[in-house]
């Protein structure tokens, strides 16, 4: 965070997850400078070292990220983002020889509907890689993942190694338009394995019928 030549390393961003949430913020790792990406890459490189077959698989963050565009950090763009994370997951894929590779996916700064090929490409190169994708959440249906992620994970339903969604805190506030209810179980599996075609589902804590 110091060294001039990572740039702080990190990068501020902001987000509204999930419905009846206050506005969040967190930080992004400045995958976009090579420096930064070196590390990363350095830091793979030795947990697959020690872990590569040990654990099942390693998961990668998601690809959605929001930046105040009002001050984008040095070396930003869509484009240069993008082929950092690419990169970085071909690394991984290189790196874990026996474990599996994950890639959470669900939007790309500047994409809608596919429109940069970001998706799509990713999608691609996943299915002939042996690398599985998952994303952080299950909305059944919902408009802005319809535009973005789930057609694809439709379209490549059977094809991927692996699929690997979740349902996290903000995910359990988003509420069924049929219903005006919130998402029941089964309502979150059968999306997930119907559309999505997910072979695991990770369950945030706060799920309700984990405490049953």
């Amino acid at each position: 965070m110091n060294d001039p030549e990572y740039d702080g390393g990190l990068t501020a961003q902001f987000d509204n997850p999930g419905e009846n949430k206050p506005v969040g913020s967190g930080w992004v790792a400045q995958q976009w400078n090579p420096a930064v990406r070196e590390r990363y890459q350095a830091l793979l490189k030795a947990l697959a070292e020690k872990f590569d077959g040990k654990v099942y698989g390693v998961n990668l963050p998601e690809t959605a990220i929001d930046l105040d565009p009002k001050h984008e950090p040095k070396g930003y763009s869509c484009d240069a983002y993008f082929e950092g994370e690419m990169a970085n997951l071909a690394f991984a894929r290189k790196a874990f020889a026996k474990s599996m590779v994950v890639q959470y996916v669900n939007f790309w700064p500047c994409e809608w509907e596919n429109d940069h090929n970001y998706i799509g490409r990713l999608f691609d190169f996943a299915a002939k890689n042996n690398i599985g994708l998952g994303g952080p959440d299950i909305v059944p249906n919902r408009k802005a993942q319809m535009k973005n992620s789930y057609p694809f994970f439709n379209k490549y339903k059977g094809k991927l190694a692996y699929v690997g969604m979740a349902v996290q805190e903000p995910t359990l506030t988003y509420k069924n338009p049929a219903t005006k209810k919130p998402f029941t179980k089964a309502e979150f599996t059968a999306f997930a394995g119907d559309y999505l075609g997910a072979n695991v589902i990770f369950w945030s804590t706060a799920t309700p019928w984990l405490k049953k």
